[in-house]
């Protein structure tokens, strides 16, 4: 099945990636995608934009060679409170959050409680729409717990492809185990590329070979259609 959405992509912006947001657009149309969203990392990221990138989307259009273009943030979780690095108010003026743990902004290897602690926490903040890249070994987690928690807040899970190709070694079989635990509860999940690079955008390849391993309900991926994701944002008071 082709999925024609992606929602965790990355710009220039976000200063260890390689491509434009027009020049995403662009690919992204080419290859027939339907949405795109772009999630640059918060400003706690080294080198990443300014608060006021965010603030500032609001001048960006909502269609882009065909495309309904959506504009959120790739959150930095900062604390095991679950604290973002944008301003609340930055928080409410964009379509989405995706909510990520990152090094160097909270350490490696710690405690599976304390990084879970910090997910459950974060879950906590209406803002928030997708938990990024949770299979990533260097912040082990309780993932029952999480995928459990989502499920009762409505916040989706994502099975980031970027995690199985290039970044992140040793992510293959938590993504699995969790993606598993999605199906358990009846958590949905969304697929997305984590493209630092335009010609990454839309490509769901080895994310989508795990999900066919353990028959993964289509009803559960979130990005299988724009009426899903649009009905899942109005959900969570979104009216693109």
């Amino acid at each position: 099945m082709k999925y024609p959405i992606d929602l965790h992509t990355h710009t220039l912006a976000s200063g260890h990636a390689y491509s434009t947001l027009m020049e995403n657009a662009r690919y992204a149309s080419d290859i027939g995608m339907k949405v795109l969203g772009t999630t640059d990392h918060g400003p706690a990221m080294p080198n990443a934009p300014h608060i006021w990138h965010f603030g500032n989307q609001r001048v960006l259009p909502r269609k882009l060679f065909g495309l309904t273009m959506l504009y959120g943030c790739e959150a930095n979780i900062v604390d095991y409170e679950g604290n973002l690095d944008l301003p609340l108010d930055y928080q409410e003026g964009l379509d989405y959050i995706i909510a990520s743990l990152h090094y160097p902004i909270m350490e490696i290897n710690r405690s599976p409680e304390l990084n879970t602690q910090a997910f459950l926490k974060a879950m906590d903040n209406p803002n928030i729409h997708i938990l990024g890249h949770l299979g990533n070994p260097m912040f082990p987690i309780y993932e029952e717990e999480i995928v459990k928690k989502a499920k009762k807040k409505n916040i989706l899970i994502e099975i980031n492809n970027s995690s199985f190709v290039s970044s992140r070694p040793g992510s293959k079989d938590k993504c699995r185990k969790i993606a598993i635990l999605c199906k358990e509860y009846n958590t949905n999940i969304v697929l997305n590329s984590d493209a630092h690079f335009a010609h990454s955008i839309g490509n769901f390849d080895e994310a989508i070979k795990m999900l066919n391993d353990i028959n993964m309900p289509q009803e559960f991926i979130i990005n299988s259609s724009e009426e899903k994701l649009l009905d899942f944002l109005k959900s969570k008071g979104k009216n693109i």
